[in-house]
């Protein structure tokens, strides 16, 4: 899958891109496939990330989901405080990746932490 392919929106701030997102709509599930923030902590993201669950309403899914990396901790944080729920877990995922199809996949993340597990969170949409 390849995000730039896929309906999105960017952030614009003076007229140049500080952010953008990307999502696919799979029957009534949203997927956020990849999210970017030039900055951290300005709101970009939180911006982009509305863009695509109001999407999602007009469509009529019942949910937004994604997926990310258990060192991801910012990721995990920032998704949480706005809704969204751990649901499942991937126990070396990211390991299985490397070993068939990216062997260019880093063995530690964020933080020092070993790359290995995929989590999936999502957020339930009221109709």
């Amino acid at each position: 899958m390849y995000p730039a392919r896929l309906p999105g929106f960017v952030a614009l701030e003076d007229g140049v891109i500080v952010g953008h997102v990307s999502y696919r709509v799979d029957g009534r599930r949203c997927e956020l496939v990849s999210i970017e923030a030039e900055h951290r902590r300005r709101g970009v993201g939180t911006l982009l990330l509305d863009a695509v669950v109001e999407v999602a309403r007009r469509l009529e899914c019942t949910q937004v989901w994604l997926t990310t990396t258990n060192d991801n901790l910012d990721a995990l944080r920032f998704y949480q405080r706005r809704g969204f729920r751990l649901t499942a877990l991937h126990p070396g995922a990211v390991h299985d990746s490397r070993a068939r199809l990216k062997p260019e996949i880093p063995r530690l993340g964020e933080f020092g932490i070993d790359l290995r597990d995929e989590l999936e969170l999502e957020k339930l949409l009221s109709a």
